[in-house]
Parts: structure tokens; C-alpha cells; sequence
């Protein structure tokens, strides 16, 4: 076992001991200081500091790593959120193999996205979303090592009381929970010379392969939903070096065509002329 998948294992179960010694406290009326405590919720964090701090790519700290080119993993146009060509890690950690991770949004045109609302309304349906089962496509000959469904797809967090709740509540319970309860219904295709793709947030029910599966470029593998830690219907897209994002280090990407799409960049991509459905 990896130490980062140790210490992500120490994380949620130093969050689980906190939650579990504030309930025997209360319960049984223990004198000392409730203060005493949060000392678990402090090492929590400083576990996973130290494990979000560790090298974001597989050749070590300071070590460049050329992108690898892959096909883009959707079609049409879509516009690019928390991108690697901002910053890395592009999602403000290293954790779950996420440093070069990106989302994208469907934006088949200007005004089909509904905006963020302050305050209302607090949710809306996924299906109110362009991105909601837009088809997801593979994106190089791989092999399918994960598929993980059933998870339900939630209303959108679209509203400043929704990503608070996301944030401070759904979010935290979720890490606890696991990392596949944060990625909600998922792929993950080996590519080859140990390098693996995830895919996140997948809908409900929408998945045509399953382990052990062999895809090609531009197939169409599942469609995009609002599973697991989502604010939104959208496409979170990796490269790692290990199918378990807990134990994984982020790999750098570039799609054949369009690149890194940088925050806010819309870009137009179209299936390989191999692809099937």
C-alpha cells in the first residue's frame, strides 16, 4: 500500500475519531475540555496537508513531464473550469491524483448555461443543464480498470447557500465516505505505459462498458451527469499513474486538436472519425 493511500486512509478516519469523540463527549459528560477534541480534526488536516504538498507528477518534485496527447473526451462546444493552463494544481490539490485534473461545461451557445444565482433559485434540476447526458468518449485505446455506477445524480449547488452546503457539509461528509463518493459514478481506462484516465461525475445508469472492456478513441463510454462532489452537470477529466486516484500522482494532458483550454475558454471539438457508438 502506497503512503499516499495511507494517508488518505489517516485522513478520513481522524475526521470519523473527531465526529466520534464529540458524540461519546456529549453523551457521556466527559470534564475535560471539549477542546480536546478537535485534536484529531487538527491532525486530519495536517495529514492531508503533507499528503496534498507530495509531488504532482510521477518522476518526482521538480521534474518536468511531457503532456501526453489524448483525444478530447467530449464533442461539440464546451468551455473549461479549474484548467492546469491556470495553475496546477489546477483544483488546489494534489490528492486523488488531481493535479492536472480539469472540468468542463457544455456551451452550445450563449445563455444555454443557466448563471449562478446568489440566492435563488438554491438548486436546479441537472436536466435544466446543456452538459446533462451529453455523451463522454474515450480517449485513446485503453482498457476499462474501474466503472463505478448507482450513485444518484443531485441538483445542482448553483446558488451561494448550495456551494456553501457543498462546501462546509456535502463535501466533507463525501471525503469521509471515500474517494468514490466524491468522483460519484466514474471511469477509469488504462492507457497504456502506466498511465490511466478518469472520468467523473458521470450519470446515473449511463455507462456502456464495464471492467475489463476495450474502447477505442471517440467511443462513447457514458454520458455526463451530476454524481457525487458536483456543483453542477459537468466532465471531470484526469490523468494518473495509478487506477486508484487515492494512491495516484497527476500526469499532465494535452487534447490532439485543441490543447489546455484555459478558465473560461470555450473550444469546439469533434469525435474521431473511428468513433462508434
Amino acid at each position: 500500500m502506497s503512503a499516499r493511500k495511507i494517508g488518505a486512509m489517516a485522513f478520513r478516519g481522524l475526521q470519523l475519531g473527531f465526529i466520534a469523540l464529540v458524540v461519546a463527549h456529549v453523551c457521556l459528560g466527559w470534564s475535560y475540555s471539549v477542546l480536546w477534541d478537535f485534536l484529531p480534526l487538527v491532525l486530519a488536516y495536517a495529514v492531508i496537508t503533507v499528503t496534498n504538498r507530495w509531488g504532482g507528477t510521477p518522476d518526482g518534485p521538480g521534474v518536468a513531464r511531457e503532456p501526453l496527447e489524448v483525444a478530447v473526451p467530449v464533442a461539440g462546444r464546451w468551455s473549461a473550469l479549474n484548467s492546469p493552463a491556470d495553475r496546477t494544481p489546477s483544483h488546489g490539490v494534489h490528492a486523488h491524483g488531481q493535479t492536472y485534473a480539469i472540468d468542463v461545461l457544455a456551451e452550445p451557445e450563449p445563455g444555454a448555461r443557466p448563471a449562478f444565482g446568489r440566492l435563488w433559485p438554491l438548486a436546479r434540476r441537472p436536466q435544466d443543464f446543456p452538459a446533462f447526458d451529453a455523451p463522454v468518449l474515450a480517449v485513446a485505446d485503453a482498457t476499462v480498470v474501474r466503472a463505478s455506477d448507482g450513485q444518484r445524480d443531485h441538483l445542482s449547488r448553483t446558488s451561494l447557500p448550495g456551494l456553501l452546503y457543498l462546501m462546509l457539509v456535502e463535501g466533507s461528509i463525501r471525503e469521509m465516505s471515500g474517494v468514490h463518493r466524491i468522483l460519484g459514478n466514474h471511469l477509469v481506462l488504462d492507457l497504456g505505459d502506466g498511465t490511466y484516465a478518469a472520468y467523473a461525475h458521470l450519470r446515473r445508469g449511463s455507462l456502456t462498458v464495464r471492467e475489463g472492456d476495450r474502447v477505442r478513441p471517440g467511443q462513447v463510454i457514458a454520458r455526463c451527469g451530476n454524481s457525487g462532489n458536483s456543483s453542477e452537470p459537468h466532465l471531470h477529466f484526469q490523468l494518473m499513474d495509478d487506477p486508484d486516484p487515492d494512491a495516484a500522482r497527476g500526469v499532465p494532458f494535452t487534447w490532439r486538436g485543441v490543447g489546455v483550454p484555459r478558465n473560461g475558454e470555450t473550444f469546439d471539438a469533434a469525435p474521431p472519425v473511428t468513433a462508434r457508438t
